[in-house]
């Protein structure tokens, strides 16, 4: 859908809630999004004397001796867990373990579908950080890596920091990296496309959750100058004025930090006050619409560009902000031009970090992904509503993979060595296969065909 067909409100929020009715009537159907299924081949029972016991003990022993075998031998060179408590699911909020399980079946099934990685979800019954970190460790054994998600703040962040120290596999924050990782990709293209450079905009960060933290300390690093940027949370523009914080600092360590390195004027007051003159509000709060009004896009920079990422409904409709001036609009939803994503990211930065068996995801690696999300864009057409491929053009995950695979192995991290080639090479076959796979098992009947709506 263009910005100039426009749709009303009513309109939205009634397609809004079909997806919704659909998955109520088919996770019943399919109980369940992911299963396990075998590697090798079985050609008869005999076999199972090579898979299990006694044959199994032979490479048991090898590991023993020499652990890196572990990655030849099982299948923990290609398993990521998806682990999560609970407590900040989907802007559903705290909902509990059981309850966001769904969630991680569904970020599993696109880490299968996307970037030819098995993923496991693993939901967690403690709010306890410690407790979480402590358990994550003991969990490394299985696993390749690992994908934290749908975790509060501020205890997001003390486990992400914790873990990436301790950790002898990556450990990853989607809610964080991922984010962080497509919204740069989009403001990379979306400041090709006014023309503007990055370390000369003023960027406001509306939201001061897990998320744009994030992304502001990504877009920071890509070269954006922190002093010339403000950021928001509920009760306004962070900055060395805030008492509340500084009481709080040593809950709030990444807030108070943004205290000090951004809002050089020391400015005071609410989304209104920050927004304007800036050229880029780049926002992760509260549902609209409403929570960013068109006068407040009218008070910004000539071609502004406007990141609207709040789910369901965008803090401002993206045809509100174009007729108040924006230049590029983005939101979270698949239904308006320059859906920004998490699925861009997270499939092809964990393909290409297992690939090289990289002990960690460093920021350099999540702007590596970045730059080739960026550049295929380009390659592809890019305009004011095109600054991001779509999951449709799967070439693009095998291609952040080469770019992460080689930014790993450049900073010394990996413990395998390729060329670009190989890996994209190697992606693009591991992703395939995946496709291929669940195409295979619809054609064959393995996995049913849904009756339609009315007929079960």
């Amino acid at each position: 859908m263009t910005l100039s067909k426009k749709v009303t409100p009513e309109e939205l929020l009634e397609k809004a809630k079909k997806p919704a009715e659909d998955a109520m009537r088919l996770h019943r159907f399919y109980r369940g999004k992911v299963q396990t299924a075998l590697r090798c081949a079985v050609r008869d029972f005999s076999d199972f004397a090579i898979w299990y016991t006694p044959g199994v003990a032979a490479p048991c022993r090898a590991i023993e001796k020499e652990p890196e075998l572990v990655y030849e031998f099982t299948s923990k060179w290609n398993t990521v867990a998806v682990i999560s408590d609970g407590t900040r699911v989907l802007g559903l909020g705290d909902i509990g373990p059981k309850a966001g399980l769904p969630v991680m079946e569904g970020k599993a099934l696109l880490y299968k579908y996307l970037g030819g990685v098995d993923a496991v979800p693993i939901m967690l019954d403690t709010k306890d950080p410690d407790k979480i970190i402590d358990t994550v460790l003991m969990l490394q054994p299985a696993f390749g890596g690992v994908n934290l998600e749908d975790i509060s703040q501020p205890k997001c962040f003390r486990i992400l920091d914790t873990l990436r120290e301790r950790a002898e596999i990556p450990v990853w924050h989607d809610d964080q990296q991922g984010t962080a990782s497509v919204t740069l990709a989009g403001l990379i293209n979306a400041l090709r496309v006014v023309g503007k450079k990055i370390g000369d905009v003023r960027i406001v960060f509306v939201g001061a959750g897990a998320s744009n933290m994030a992304c502001a300390r990504l877009i920071f690093a890509y070269g954006a100058e922190p002093a010339n940027c403000l950021m928001l949370d509920s009760k306004g523009i962070l900055g060395k004025h805030r008492d509340d914080l500084y009481r709080r600092r040593a809950q709030y360590v990444q807030k108070w930090r943004m205290c000090q390195i951004t809002n050089k004027d020391e400015l005071q007051g609410d989304i209104e006050t920050a927004l304007k003159g800036a050229d880029v509000v780049i926002a992760l709060s509260k549902p609209g619409p409403g929570t960013i009004r068109k006068e407040w896009i009218t008070g910004m920079a000539k071609d502004a560009i406007v990141f609207a990422c709040a789910n369901p409904i965008p803090e401002i409709w993206p045809w509100e902000a174009k007729e108040a001036g924006a230049a590029v609009v983005a939101t979270g939803r698949s239904d308006f031009p320059n859906q920004v994503n998490n699925s861009l990211g997270f499939p092809g930065i964990f393909r290409g970090t297992l690939d090289v068996r990289a002990s960690t995801i460093t920021d350099e690696m999540a702007i590596a992904a970045a730059e080739a999300l960026a550049e295929m864009a380009v390659e592809h057409g890019l305009s004011d509503e095109y600054i991001l491929p779509s999951m449709d053009e799967w070439e693009v995950f095998p291609r952040e993979a080469a770019s992460v695979a080689m930014k790993a192995i450049e900073q010394g991290v990996a413990r395998r060595a390729t060329t670009y080639e190989e890996e994209l090479e190697r992606a693009s076959a591991i992703i395939k296969t995946a496709r291929e796979m669940t195409h295979l098992l619809m054609k064959e009947g393995f996995i049913p065909e849904a009756p339609e709506e009315g007929e079960e």
